[in-house]
């Protein structure tokens, strides 16, 4: 007996596949379940193609027919996107410039990050430990301002990771990787619908050996969620995210040590034993929708994350305890206006650090804690209001207009010794955006739009950024404003798209690395600019039946960063991220499943401290994929083959202030030659 109809006949159907014994009815339940994976990427698609501005959508059916060890595997091949690991879980991820010279790994910035259209960035940045791309389905990141209607205002705008439900998920699957220096990876994973209830859980745990000597890690964890729909009006669904992991840290190397001993450990971190030990983050959440009627939804959300730290870097130890809370409410309306359709979102969301947010900092010889040199806490909060419409113009013209008042609250003190000091900061500041777009035809889309982003310092930065260990400082909010033009759509060539933005900064922060082993500095910039130019392109190479097609995707990256008049560094190149950037894959598929590919990665020269004094060179990747995956789509395996050249690279930077032309010791070495293979089974 199927259940109650619900507003998808395709959910309908698969809610009824369960029922059915007969064989045919289990590959009638494999071919439902890609069609509601397939359905749910061109809703999403079309969704990202109403914003008057750039977006990436990502399928991770893709990313998963190679290796998927971090956050980098899965925004590979994205323009305007530049992530790197820095040899464990932690990635350097920055779009349009956003904290791009800050450290990989411990807390992001610049980018707003959500699970499930809920909120994981919060006043102290981005945590990556509950980062496990296999828990994905898929990933949308809208570029720049062009997070507005998910209250991002963030310069990189924001990252939604969407993670598998039961109507997208086999009721069991196993997967195992394996390859070069230790790295194994194993999940196994169940989702389901029964009736009006569906779950997704799953378990995954992994370890490495690390490229560098000193840079082995692990981690393990589970993530789950559970959806009820009470009727056809009301649903909701629960979330569970929790992961520990360990890292030992390797350090940074010069240029010259990448070239010739890039699988060496900084000496530094090998005396001290650096490590970032980290006791498990947890991440709860809850989102109900209420369909109020045909053209309009109320969507409610409450998350808890929770995310202490031990971090183990440099001659101090620093215990870290955050926990933050966060509410979203966000009200969606179609309407009529003056005789156009129009669209409306109204959202609120905020999120706030609890009081057990703190830390205590002690001087340490090796590994073991000595004397106790400081107790600090922070607080902060971050309160978005926003509101914004689409409006049909004229056929096919749509007018989009949005204004975002952004409420933040920062407090750092330092409690120990005696004579701590303490900081207090509350700011309102706005977020204006209009946009335009025109669908000139159903294969062609241009789009332009003005807008303004905020983003407020971190409440850590206000002491680690103090020549005082006791007084923290204040800070500005960065802001920018930006014009952006651009058009998307599928012609002959494939589907491509192609974007250009030029942004006004004011007070930029900046990070850099003013001692080496210890956390970078935070500072306001003098204004700077931020342009570049974002393409990407999907296209059918060759095609013939029976035999196979060839295909290639490329992603091409311009970024020109720089300060403008400034008084020390006049027109300087901001240090960090590459100039170009280019990604490409070349694939060919046969009709049995088999497939192969060649891909490749090239990036120029990086210039590695604000005076522009040394740069890291330009370096090209080459790889190789081969794999099968079974036509009822119930099992794969692939071998993946990364920088067949063996090539000696640096893969990030940790800038300095000015290194008067020195090799200094601020590259993280990247990945030499592997070999990684996988496979996948679903039993559907």
């Amino acid at each position: 007996m199927c259940p109650t109809l619900p507003r998808s006949s395709l959910a309908l159907l698969i809610s009824c596949a369960a029922s059915v014994q007969a064989s045919d009815g289990i590959e009638l339940g494999q071919v439902l379940i890609q069609e509601q994976e397939q359905s749910e990427l061109q809703d999403a698609r079309e969704r990202l193609n109403q914003v008057p501005g750039a977006s990436n959508l990502i399928d991770m059916q893709r990313v998963e027919q190679g290796r998927v060890a971090s956050n980098q595997d899965v925004l590979a091949y994205q323009p305007g996107v530049f992530a790197q690991s820095a040899g464990n879980d932690g990635i350097k991820l920055s779009i349009r410039g956003s904290g791009i010279n800050r450290a990989p790994g411990s807390h992001g910035s610049g980018v707003y990050t959500m699970f499930d259209g809920l909120p994981l960035t919060g006043p102290g940045g981005t945590p990556y430990e509950l980062f496990e791309p296999l828990w994905l389905s898929r990933a949308e990141v809208l570029r720049g301002a062009n997070g507005f209607d998910r209250g991002a205002l963030a310069l990189g705008g924001a990252i939604d990771y969407i993670t598998h439900t039961g109507h997208d998920a086999a009721p069991l699957q196993v997967r195992y990787e394996l390859g070069s220096r230790g790295y194994a990876k194993r999940q196994i994973s169940s989702g389901q619908v029964l009736g009006d209830l569906d779950y997704y859980v799953a378990l995954t745990d992994s370890e490495y050996d690390g490229y560098q000597e000193h840079s082995s890690g692990s981690s393990k964890g589970i993530a789950a969620n559970v959806g009820y729909r009470f009727s056809p009006s009301l649903e909701t669904r629960f979330y569970l995210r929790y992961r520990e992991t360990e890292n030992d840290l390797a350090g940074r190397l010069t240029k010259e040590q990448i070239k010739h001993h890039p699988r060496d450990a900084n000496p530094a971190y090998l005396a001290r034993d650096d490590s970032r030990p980290q006791p498990g983050s947890t991440w709860v959440g809850n989102k109900t929708t209420f369909y109020l009627d045909d053209d309009s939804r109320l969507e409610a959300g409450l998350v808890y994350h929770d995310y202490p730290m031990d971090l183990r870097e440099g001659p101090m130890r620093l215990k870290v305890a955050y926990t933050d809370v966060s509410g979203t409410l966000n009200y969606f309306r179609r309407d009529t206006l003056f005789g156009h359709e129009s669209k409306t979102t109204v959202g609120w969301r905020t999120t706030k650090h609890l009081p057990n947010s703190g830390a205590s900092q002690f001087a340490r010889k090796d590994d073991i804690t000595g004397a106790r040199t400081r107790d600090f806490s922070y607080q902060g909060s971050d309160t978005v209001i926003h509101v914004g419409n689409e409006l049909e113009l004229v056929p096919d013209l749509w007018l989009t207009s949005g204004l975002a008042m952004i409420y933040t609250r920062r407090e750092s003190d330092v409690s120990f010794p005696a004579n701590g000091g303490k900081v207090s900061q509350h700011d309102w500041d706005y977020a204006p955006r209009l946009g335009l777009r025109y669908d000139i035809n159903p294969q062609l889309q241009v789009y332009g739009n003005l807008s303004r982003s905020v983003e407020p310092p971190h409440p850590w930065s206000l002491i680690w950024s103090s020549p005082s260990a006791t007084q923290p400082i204040e800070m500005q909010n960065q802001t920018a404003t930006t014009l952006e033009l651009g058009a998307r759509g599928e012609s002959s060539i494939g589907r491509w798209d192609l974007a250009w933005y030029y942004s006004d900064v004011r007070h930029e922060l900046l990070a850099v690395e003013t001692v080496q082993g210890l956390p970078a500095k935070e500072f306001n910039a003098s204004p700077t600019v931020h342009q570049g130019v974002e393409a990407g392109l999907d296209s059918l190479l060759w095609e013939r039946g029976g035999v196979g097609k060839l295909s290639l995707r490329q992603a091409y990256t311009f970024s020109d960063f720089h300060y403008r008049d400034d008084d020390v560094f006049g027109d300087n190149r901001l240090p960090g991220i590459p100039m170009h950037y280019y990604q490409a894959e070349l694939r060919f598929d046969l009709p049995s499943g088999f497939y192969a590919g060649l891909n490749t990665q090239m990036a120029s020269k990086v210039q590695v401290d604000y005076a522009n004094s040394y740069p890291a060179d330009a370096y090209a990747l080459l790889g190789a994929t081969l794999g099968y995956n079974a036509p009822k789509q119930d099992w794969q395996t692939w071998i993946d083959l990364r920088n067949l050249t063996n090539k000696r690279y640096a893969a990030t930077v940790t800038p300095g202030y000015n290194d008067n032309g020195k090799d200094v010791a601020h590259s993280t070495p990247g990945e030499g030659f592997g070999v990684y293979a996988g496979v996948s089974y679903s039993f559907r």
